[in-house]
Parts: C-alpha cells; sequence; structure tokens
C-alpha cells in the first residue's frame, strides 16, 4: 500500500509548480513504511517507490530517479532501524526521535551522494541546504505534524499493533 501512495500523492501535488519538491509527499508513505513495517520494507519501499512512480507518471524523471531512490531508501532504511532501536516508553518521543534522525541521514546521504556521484565537482553546501533544508522545510513540517498522528491514530483503532501496552 505504502509503494501505490508513493505513486498516487505525488500526482496530487504535481499538478502545482514546484510543489512537490516544496511538499514531498512521497516521502510521507516511506516513512511511515519503515516507522510501522520496520527497515527491510521502508527500504524496499523507498527504493521501489521512486521507480514505479517514475515508470507509470514520468516523475521523477528519469535524470534525477537514481537520487530520489537512494534518498528515500535512506529514509524508509534509517526510520525502520532507529524506530527499532529507540524504546523510550512513550510512542510519540519513539516516533520523533526515528523520523528525525531518519530525515538527518538521508538529507545527509542523499547530499554526499549527489555531490560524490550526481554532480560531481559542482554541488555546494549552499545548495545542500537550499534543497534539502529551505525548499522542502514545509513537506517537513507536514511530515513532523502528521506522520506521528496517522501511525498513533492507526494503532487506537487496531489497524497496526500498539507499541506499548495501552
Amino acid at each position: 500500500m505504502c509503494i501505490a501512495l508513493c505513486v498516487v500523492l505525488p500526482m496530487a501535488f504535481h499538478g502545482v509548480k514546484d510543489a512537490g519538491a516544496v511538499f514531498c509527499p512521497m516521502h510521507l508513505p516511506v516513512y511511515i513504511c519503515g516507522l510501522v513495517c520496520g527497515w527491510p520494507y521502508g527500504l524496499l519501499c523507498g527504493l521501489s517507490g521512486p521507480l514505479f512512480s517514475s515508470l507509470l507518471t514520468g516523475m521523477p524523471p528519469a535524470n534525477y530517479l537514481p537520487l530520489m531512490m537512494v534518498e528515500l531508501a535512506v529514509y524508509g532504511l534509517a526510520s525502520g532501524l532507529l524506530m527499532s532501536l529507540t524504546h523510550t516508553k512513550n510512542l510519540y518521543a519513539d516516533l520523533y526521535i526515528s523520523l528525525v534522525g531518519a530525515m538527518f541521514c538521508g538529507r545527509v546521504i542523499a547530499g554526499i551522494t549527489r555531490a560524490l556521484i550526481f554532480a560531481h565537482g559542482t554541488y555546494s553546501m549552499h545548495a545542500w541546504i537550499m534543497g534539502y533544508g529551505i525548499t522542502s522545510l514545509p513537506g517537513t513540517l507536514i511530515q513532523l505534524a502528521i506522520i506521528p498522528v496517522i501511525i498513533a491514530t492507526l494503532m487506537r483503532a487496531r489497524l497496526i499493533p500498539s507499541r506499548y501496552a495501552d
């Protein structure tokens, strides 16, 4: 389901100029997959979500696809790993620690990958801060606001297992 959301959610945002880069809709299902299903599924969702979206909708474009696959794969992997290692006895603390840690890891790895492989010699710290910090800030805030609420709601509705006894 999360991989399907990686295809459908961006379609709603890309009708508006630059909305995809600002709101980062494909990140939502990848983070949720990693946090709920664990790192192997988060990694798979992060790799295959952008690929299927590109093949079916042309978004992301082929020249940006490999970098986006790396970035989202790290988000899914890191969110799942951090969630499995974090046990504060507070669901929201676990979710925010894992989510923020995954965001940091994904942005750093994507920046390094872009600098060393995809934009060798032309990528700067300023470009990284603008792309992964400033431009995507609305998307980051949306992710921080709704992902923990979605997961907690799914747990309360007993659609996914509870992390801690009620």
